[in-house]
């Protein structure tokens, strides 16, 4: 190889590390936990968050969930715990509702302008395992997050009010808190 096209590979390389790294200015690792009504957490693995200049990577790695898609969001109060009112216990009600930093009560999905919390749609592969990632466009900053829950429904998300409210996702089945 000649002197020229070495220089130009190690420039190309030197440019190539500062763009990825310039994708992981901040990150964090939340512990994700299956949890049921008698209040039995079990640990189902992690999800990492990467700011990135086109909003949050979200990338999963867990297992021993339901197969399918599930809704998935940022919930507003850090808190997994169940809650019961008039004698209904609600899964990880602790958590609150759908993030909803600017008060707009509405549903409309990751690129929408409704709830901040609300990120596509978690893929669960046939084997109980999600590990394909997905972004969260309008969420910038890590530090926004900082605090929350990470939530996982049962069921998926049409990031709409009907025919069910807030997408029919449905109960609650695992949760962590964003450090």
């Amino acid at each position: 190889m000649n002197r020229k096209m070495n220089c130009i590979l190690k420039l190309s390389s030197v440019v190539l590390i500062a763009m990825v790294s310039s994708f992981s200015f901040a990150g964090a690792n939340i512990v994700m936990n299956k949890i049921d009504a008698e209040g039995k957490i079990t640990p189902i693995g992690n999800v990492s968050l990467v700011t990135s200049p086109w909003g949050v990577l979200i990338t999963p790695d867990l297992k021993n969930l339901p197969a399918g898609m599930h809704g998935f969001h940022f919930h507003e109060k850090p808190d997994c715990g169940n809650t019961t009112a008039n004698g209904v216990v609600t899964v990880a009600g602790a958590a609150g509702g759908h993030w909803d930093p600017e008060k707009t009560g509405k549903h409309h999905g990751p690129f929408g302008h409704g709830h901040l919390g609300d990120l596509p749609g978690l893929y669960v592969a046939a084997d109980g395992t999600a590990t394909t990632p997905v972004l969260a466009p309008r969420i910038k900053n890590l530090s926004r997050v900082h605090r929350l829950a990470l939530m996982v429904h049962v069921g998926d998300d049409n990031f709409n009010d009907h025919p069910v409210k807030l997408g029919g996702g449905g109960a609650r089945i695992a949760c962590g808190v964003v450090d």
